[in-house]
């Protein structure tokens, strides 16, 4: 009879939680679970006690765990060493999946996160390999984030206490601040040239950017972050999978006949792409003339202001989307106005 093995791991900083199912003839074990160091000898252990349980490590194992960010890299690198089937899960899908539960813990989120892998087994698909240089550009764009964050915070800062305070300390406090910000402004500009250089230094990932840069209002900013949001374009299969990810979808709200509510986005979704094409989408009302005389037409039915806005960003995901998966740079169907 075929055995099936079921491995959960809940990552912390320091240690790792691991329990391991194993299913034959719909007869399942108990969960076993022992914890270990979240580093490369604390791995090579787990592989031998997993080995020693009987457990193989090799393709036939589906390991799950949560997306933890930065804590579960050294296992992802050691796991893909293995080419191991591995599945990093939304924490959020993984909680809401099984039902009512009381308490928490490390042993017992690893025992969950086996149970959850034996029940979706079916359902869960391994999670692809970051492309090269896709992490160095993640990190590249939390690094600029951050500084235009923090840039940002001061000036705000400063400006409201040129209404509240003597202007004589208010100048005082700008020229302190002065070299802070010269130095932030030259982080984020170096942190731009060094996610374009990573991006060039790929052959796939500089073919989708200048595929990105094609359509109209997309620029570096945005073209880039979509690269590294999506894996080079690997984790979504459809272009509305991409709109819905960037939380430009509206969904219904309906329940009976006493709640029917308007459709809306939901707040579920990558904020800071959201932010982005909102401002493309700002630009293409601006300077596109097929967008523009959309959102003047629908301003003129009555729409609402915002929601033609938001599907505009929604047109641009789906743009992105498409010109990436014909491998053809965008051709605007309209000519422009003279």
């Amino acid at each position: 009879m075929k055995k099936n093995y079921f491995v959960g791991i809940d990552v912390s900083k320091q240690t790792i939680d691991v329990a391991f199912i194993i299913q034959e003839d719909q007869q399942k074990t108990q969960p076993c679970w022992k914890i270990f160091d979240n580093n490369e000898y604390g791995f090579c252990q787990m592989k031998t006690w997993l080995q020693n349980s009987d457990v193989p490590f090799t393709a036939d194992t589906l390991f799950v765990i949560e997306n933890t960010g930065l804590y579960h890299r050294l296992l992802v690198k050691f796991c893909n060493k293995y080419q191991l089937q591995l599945c990093i899960e939304n924490g959020a899908q993984v909680k809401w999946s099984l039902g009512i539960a009381r308490g928490k813990s490390d042993k017992v989120d690893s025992r969950r996160l086996a149970v959850y892998a034996v029940r979706f087994a079916d359902r869960l698909k391994p999670s692809s390999v970051l492309h090269e240089g896709i992490q160095a550009i993640k990190d590249l764009i939390t690094l600029r984030n951050r500084h235009i964050v923090q840039m940002s915070s001061l000036q705000t800062h400063l400006k409201e206490l040129k209404v509240t305070t003597d202007l004589k300390a208010v100048k005082e406090l700008i020229k302190i601040h002065a070299p802070l910000i010269k130095a932030m402004k030259g982080v984020i500009k170096k942190a731009e040239t060094a996610i374009i250089k990573k991006i060039e230094a790929n052959e796939l990932t500089r073919k989708q950017y200048m595929l990105l840069l094609s359509i109209p209002c997309i620029g570096p900013v945005t073209a880039s972050y979509l690269i590294a949001c999506t894996n080079a374009f690997t984790t979504c299969s459809s272009g509305k999978q991409l709109a819905c990810y960037c939380g430009v979808v509206p969904f219904e709200y309906q329940s009976g006949i006493s709640i029917k509510g308007k459709h809306h986005v939901h707040k579920m979704a990558n904020k800071n792409l959201k932010a982005l094409l909102h401002l493309c989408a700002m630009s293409s009302i601006k300077y596109v003339a097929e967008l523009r005389n959309y959102f003047n037409r629908k301003v003129k039915e009555g729409k609402n202001k915002m929601s033609i806005i938001n599907a505009i960003r929604n047109k641009l995901a789906l743009r992105a989307f498409s010109v990436i998966k014909n491998d053809k740079p965008f051709v605007e169907n309209m000519c422009r106005a003279s």
